[in-house]
């Protein structure tokens, strides 16, 4: 589940109904300069070139060719073995300290990246493929501003081209009636558990860890969203969906698939 890469989660602060940042919250989110600098290294599982070769095998396979735009490219986890498969990358990225780190590495320099958030900002040009991986639709804590980042796919999309999405399935089969609170991770220097609120459909994932003397604390909101409802918000951005599976491995999503990973399709024509 999204919970297990720690402090490297996609925890992206999302707008507000609004469509602005809650006072004192800088434009960098959740993503300043401290957690840039450890994202990697707290992310390391999703690194794992068995996992990154999987995800831009179906990604390239999506393009066909053509170009790809990644909401929250993040330190290019993704983009950049993509971009090595001969795949044209853009990007945007909320944080500009998450964009330095990508700048940093071998290629970074080379990737189109507007500073912005995925839900409105617009960026030139069509795109074969759009897509959103390791939780990030989540991490836009209303409805109104997930169905705003699917209509902004779209609009960047060229007729057949697919919007994909890589997210949890919410774990609520595992909370027991009447309880809020689930741990998902539990060990001598880190703690994590998420709470809940099923009425409002959130949650907040709180994560305290043990570093250099210091207890370092963090708590974060997201919106879970089941999948007939993304389907809802592709119809609604003018897609149908094309494929779900349960992972990259394209392995069949079933009742108890706890990830899917869903593409949509914009009519060709």
């Amino acid at each position: 589940m999204c919970h297990d890469v720690h402090f490297g989660e996609r925890l992206r602060h999302s707008e507000d109904e609004r469509g602005r940042y809650p006072a004192g919250v800088r434009d960098d989110g959740y993503f300043d300069e401290l957690v840039a600098a450890r994202y990697d290294e707290a992310s390391s599982d999703a690194f794992d070139p068995s996992v990154v070769d999987l995800t831009v095998d179906v990604l390239a396979e999506i393009a066909d060719g053509g170009r790809a735009l990644e909401f929250a490219i993040g330190t290019g986890r993704i983009a950049l073995p993509l971009a090595r498969r001969g795949v044209e990358v853009c990007g945007i990225e909320l944080s500009e300290a998450m964009v330095a780190r990508l700048r940093a590495k071998p290629g970074g320099d080379e990737l189109p990246v507007t500073v912005g958030d995925m839900a409105t900002t617009i960026v030139e040009g069509s795109f074969a493929v759009v897509y959103l991986v390791f939780n990030t639709i989540m991490n836009l804590t209303t409805q109104a501003a997930q169905v705003a980042c699917f209509r902004n796919a779209a609009s960047h999309l060229r007729p057949g081209g697919g919007f994909v999405i890589e997210v949890m399935v919410p774990d609520l089969q595992r909370l027991p009636p009447g309880e809020i609170i689930r741990p998902f991770h539990v060990s001598a220097s880190r703690w994590g558990f998420d709470e809940y609120d099923v009425a409002a459909q959130g949650l907040v994932s709180h994560h305290l860890e043990v570093a250099d003397g210091a207890v370092r604390q963090q708590a974060v909101p997201f919106r879970y969203v089941w999948p007939g409802e993304l389907d809802l918000m592709a119809q609604l951005a003018g897609m149908t969906l094309a494929h779900r599976w349960s992972g990259w491995d394209r392995a069949p999503f079933t009742s108890d698939s706890r990830q899917h990973v869903s593409v949509w399709h914009r009519p060709a024509s």
